[in-house]
C-alpha cells in the first residue's frame, strides 16, 4: 500500500513514524508540504519522499490522508479534486463531515473520516473512524491499518456520534491533564514538592488506566474496591459528590459535543 500525506505536520509524523515502525517503506510513503522546513524535517527523519505542493506524481497513491487544518481543507480539496481516480480518502482535519469533504471533492463516495487525539503522538492515541457507504470492507481495513499505526480504533455506524467521540476522547487529553493539575496543586498545597507531586501524580492516573484496561470489573466497581467504610477515599470520594463534580464532568462533554457539531455547521458552509 502507497500513502500520500497532504500536510506533514504532529500528527502526520506521528502516523508515519508509526507506520514505518509497523514495517513499511519510506519509498511508498510521499508527503505534500507547503513549508521548506518542515520538508527538511521529515525529510532527514525518514528518508521519504516530499512535494512542495499537490501534483499528479505526488498521489500516484493507493490512499491519500488529509493532515491539514480544518480551515485548509476546503481550498485543498479542490487542488486536489481532478487528479482523484481510485484512492482510498482519509480526513484527520476535525470538524468537516464526510459529507461535506465528498462534495468538495467532487462527489468523491471512497471516503473515511477520522478523528484520532493528541496522544497518537506517542503512539498511545485512540481514532474514531467513519466510512462513507461506498467504502469497501478491503479499503475500511486499509483505514484502519494506518490508524492503529498511533493507536486503537473504534468503528462509528453514523457519522453523528463523530460529535460524541471528539468530545470524549478528541477533546478528552485536556480533561486528564486538568484533574492531573488539580492533583499536583494538592500535593504542593499538602508540603510535597513540585517533583513529587508530578511523579505521584502522573503515575497513579497511569496505573489506574492500566488496571481499568486490564480489569474485568467496571470502573465503578474498581471505585469501590478502593473506597473502605470510613476510610480516607470515602472522604474525598463523598467531597466530590457533594461538589456534583460526576455531573459536571458530563455537562462539560455536552458542551464539547455541542461545539463540535456548531464547527461542523460553520466548516460545512465552505464551497
Amino acid at each position: 500500500m502507497k500513502i500520500t500525506f497532504i500536510g506533514g505536520g504532529n500528527m502526520a509524523g506521528a502516523l508515519i513514524g508509526g507506520l514505518m515502525q509497523r514495517g513499511f517503506n519510506p519509498g511508498d510513503i510521499h508527503v505534500v508540504e507547503i513549508n521548506a522546513d518542515a520538508r527538511a524535517t521529515l525529510t532527514r527523519a525518514f528518508e521519504l519522499k516530499t512535494y512542495a505542493g499537490i501534483s499528479a506524481e505526488a498521489v500516484q497513491t493507493d490512499l491519500i490522508v488529509l493532515a491539514v487544518k480544518p480551515q485548509q481543507l476546503c481550498a485543498v480539496a479542490g487542488e486536489l479534486k481532478p487528479l482523484l481516480r481510485r484512492q482510498l480518502v482519509i480526513s484527520i482535519a476535525a470538524g468537516v463531515r464526510a459529507q461535506d469533504l465528498a462534495r468538495w471533492l467532487g462527489d468523491y463516495a471512497r471516503l473515511v473520516r477520522a478523528m484520532p487525539n493528541t496522544p497518537a503522538l506517542v503512539r498511545a492515541g485512540v481514532t474514531g473512524l467513519y466510512a462513507l457507504p461506498k467504502v469497501s470492507a478491503v479499503e475500511r481495513g486499509q483505514a484502519q491499518q494506518v490508524m492503529e499505526a498511533v493507536g486503537a480504533c473504534v468503528w462509528l455506524d453514523e457519522e453523528a456520534q463523530m460529535d460524541a467521540v471528539t468530545a470524549v476522547s478528541g477533546s478528552g487529553p485536556a480533561y486528564v491533564f486538568y484533574f492531573i493539575e488539580a492533583l499536583e496543586a494538592a500535593a504542593l498545597e499538602l508540603g510535597l514538592s513540585p517533583a513529587q507531586g508530578r511523579e505521584l501524580a502522573l503515575a497513579t492516573f497511569l496505573g489506574a488506566a492500566q488496571l481499568a484496561r486490564q480489569s474485568h470489573d467496571d470502573p465503578a466497581t474498581l471505585r469501590a474496591k478502593v473506597t473502605s467504610k470510613g476510610g480516607t477515599t470515602e472522604r474525598a470520594i463523598q467531597s466530590l459528590e457533594q461538589a456534583d463534580v460526576k455531573a459536571l464532568i458530563q455537562r462539560a462533554v455536552r458542551a464539547a459535543a455541542e461545539r463540535s457539531r456548531e464547527l461542523g455547521d460553520e466548516l460545512g458552509k465552505q464551497s
